[in-house]
């Protein structure tokens, strides 16, 4: 089964990988931001062996995305996301691997779930009877 796991962050330090910019990350001792930078190398690098790893991929800074909506058959695009809010999506993997379980576990290793948050999400199929 395939997941979708949304990479949340603060979008003030828009620089992928996004943890590497957070203060907090930055506050925390060389040694443990170390082990967590080869955390994250090591969680991409086991899921990639793995096949599990499907795609991941990073996205621009919020101030550069555009929301297109049509109303009454006229397009109203507008600036952004609500730029109000602190976490902003900054990026999203998708993993294959055999259970929710096993998807939150991967979701759980990312650093930027210490920091963000990391959704998952299934994946529905054409057919959508998975779910």
């Amino acid at each position: 089964m395939k997941y979708l796991l949304l990479i949340y962050s603060n979008s003030e330090n828009w620089e992928h990988p996004i943890f590497l910019r957070d203060p907090r990350f930055l506050a925390l001792p060389e040694a443990e931001r170390d082990r967590l930078s080869q955390q994250f190398g090591d969680l991409l690098e086991e899921i990639g062996e793995s096949g599990e790893l499907v795609v991941g991929t990073p996205l621009a800074d919020p101030v550069n995305t555009r929301t297109m909506r049509v109303r009454d058959g006229v397009p109203a695009p507008t600036d952004g996301p609500y730029l109000e809010a602190k976490e902003q999506l900054a990026g999203y993997f998708v993993v294959d691997c055999d259970s929710p379980e096993r998807a939150a576990e991967i979701a759980s290793r990312f650093p930027d779930a210490r920091f963000g948050a990391v959704e998952i999400r299934p994946i529905m199929g054409q057919s959508g009877q998975e779910m």
